[in-house]
């Protein structure tokens, strides 16, 4: 009896790869069919969920037009041990639509089924000003 595929780090760096190539079709070659993406940002506490390639794609190859020099660096990646789950950390940078530069640190969650993506779940800690925990601080504080 064969063993079942399963993702390797280097897949896990070679996808992160994909993103700093914007390479979308090298993106959603990780994917299943079924697989969904829940986006940093949305109007649900998961952000958005987007299910099937077609939208997931759509919300990357729209990512990449905002944000031409989207950039993922400083990356680990885990993965279970029972070859289910992952994580990745990185930081992300580019240049806002407004000419304005972003840094931030994230992760992505990961369920797998086999060698591909069944769920990306995105996370951002964003450097700006604002209100935390009912604190009014600065940014640089």
């Amino acid at each position: 009896m064969s063993e079942r595929p399963r993702v390797t780090l280097t897949d896990m760096k070679r996808f992160l790869d994909c993103f700093n190539r914007h390479d979308v079709d090298g993106i959603m070659a990780f994917f299943s069919d079924d697989g969904v993406y829940e986006t940093p940002r949305g109007p649900d506490v998961v952000g958005k969920r987007l299910e099937g390639k077609a939208p997931i794609r759509a919300y990357f190859a729209k990512m990449f037009q905002r944000v031409p020099d989207t950039h993922f660096g400083d990356d680990t990646h885990w993965i279970s041990a029972d070859g289910e789950r992952g994580v990745s950390e990185w930081t992300l940078s580019g240049t806002n639509p407004d000419g304005s530069r972003m840094r931030m640190r994230g992760c992505d969650h990961f369920r797998f089924r086999g060698d591909k993506i069944v769920l990306k779940d995105s996370y951002l800690k964003a450097v700006q000003e604002g209100v935390w925990h009912g604190e009014t601080r600065k940014a640089a504080e």
